[in-house]
């Protein structure tokens, strides 16, 4: 065999299959064929391969062990020689005849050669994050929030006011011209819940809504702000047309120790602030020790440069396609709809993400290969511990358990604890 690099970290492997080992991948060949044909006098599989040469033809013959033949030999190459092969590799048979050696060549991708230069000192200089301290109005907000989360609806006769729950029919019409509009696609809604004030809706909306009863109707003319997520309708005027279906009150609870004891664990209303302000503390520490992290690896990947595989970069970048979509369909929006709103192609958004693949991918190397520098693994009850609390979460979803790729949870499971370690490594230097 024959190794020649090329560049962006792929290998040329040529390989030569005997004459005399072709023989047997023809026998197998022949035998395998011969089942798909009946042939007279014969078992299906038992024919002779000059009579099933004869029957199907003994180019069809000698195509299907050439298969066979490269598949088994380009494979024992690969371990043969430890070559991290990445993905399928690209073949090309060059000498193919009866009779003769069959020649192929294979072009891989690899895992490329890393230089991490001195990494453990590169991130000496860096600086630890401090804890910013929590000002007692930061935690009256979460509070705040709570209470809400906490208020009685009273239905009321009266007009409606800021901070009202209100539910409201409505129809958006767009002014095309001084005589003419049109409803805008998605623009009626029934029964529409709103909090007004909340500002959910485009700017002068709900300031509209203040001051109508139940059952009453009204008609205003707003303009789409111009930077609207739909572009169509931005900087656009329009006509709106409301009926008031419902107006409630929302009554706060008081702040104080019985509130507290209303949410379940809490002695007095001390307790609860000391609770909020721990349960601060912690995504503190957690958004603190992300962006350290997010520094260590930045700093490391800086002084280093790789020829990133084309296959690395288009897997990164469709795992990233995957979340984005996930992200959008968590949002409510159809993935088309939102490429159609942003005036984008599929195409267009994953060529923007092309740099920042790089990045990720850099970072997954450097990681690997400080892992491997360092020794850095989990041990196998580590990861056994980590996959039962995933089996877990799973379990009583009949489908989803069923379906779970053991394999693939074991690879991510153990990449995850992995770098887990590294970081912690880098974090002690």
């Amino acid at each position: 065999m024959i190794i020649r690099k090329l560049p962006k970290s792929q290998l040329e492997l040529k390989i030569t299959v005997p004459a005399k080992e072709l023989e047997k991948f023809l026998d197998m060949a022949a035998e395998e064929l011969s089942k798909d044909f009946k042939i007279a006098g014969f078992r299906p599989g038992k024919a002779p391969r000059k009579i099933v040469e004869q029957q199907v033809g003994s180019e069809k013959v000698l195509a299907h062990a050439a298969e066979k033949a490269v598949r088994k030999t380009y494979t024992e190459s690969i371990i043969k020689n430890k070559i991290e092969a990445i993905g399928e590799p690209k073949i090309t048979i060059t000498k193919i005849a009866p009779g003769n050696d069959l020649e192929f060549k294979a072009v891989i991708a690899i895992m490329p050669e890393i230089s991490l230069g001195d990494y453990k000192k590169s991130i000496k200089g860096l600086k630890k994050s401090e804890l910013e301290k929590i000002k007692p109005e930061e935690i009256k907000k979460e509070l705040d929030i709570l209470r809400k989360s906490r208020a009685k609806l009273i239905t009321v006769s009266r007009e409606a006011r800021k901070n009202d729950y209100v539910e409201i029919d409505f129809d958006v019409f767009l002014i095309e011209e001084k005589s003419a509009s049109r409803r805008i696609e998605g623009g009626k809604s029934q029964n529409h819940p709103l909090t007004i004030g909340e500002s959910y809706f485009i700017p002068g909306f709900e300031e509209n809504l203040i001051g109508m009863k139940a059952n009453d109707e009204k008609e205003f003319d707003l303009e789409f702000p111009r930077d609207y997520h739909k572009k169509e309708l931005a900087g656009k005027p329009a006509k709106f047309k409301v009926k008031m279906n419902l107006v409630q009150e929302k009554i706060l609870p008081e702040m104080n120790d019985d509130f507290a004891k209303s949410l379940g664990k809490f002695e007095n209303l001390e307790s609860l602030k000391k609770s909020v302000f721990e349960g601060m503390e912690i995504e503190q520490r957690k958004k603190n020790k992300e962006k350290r992290r997010q520094e260590i690896i930045e700093k490391i990947i800086s002084d280093y440069k790789t020829e990133i595989p084309e296959i690395l970069l288009e897997n990164e970048i469709d795992k990233m396609m995957a979340e984005f979509e996930q992200n959008i369909a968590g949002m409510g929006m159809k993935v088309d709809d939102y490429f159609v709103n942003i005036k984008k192609t599929r195409s267009e958004v994953r060529n923007s993400w092309k740099e920042s693949a790089e990045k990720r991918v850099k970072s997954a190397l450097a990681l690997r290969e400080i892992a491997k520098l360092e020794n850095l693994s989990p041990e196998s009850a580590e990861i056994e511990e980590e996959m039962n609390k995933t089996l877990a979460y799973f379990k009583g979803q009949r489908d989803m358990e069923r379906n779970v790729d053991m394999e693939r949870l074991y690879d991510y499971v153990k990449g995850t604890l992995t770098n887990q370690k590294v970081f912690e490594f880098l974090e002690k230097l």
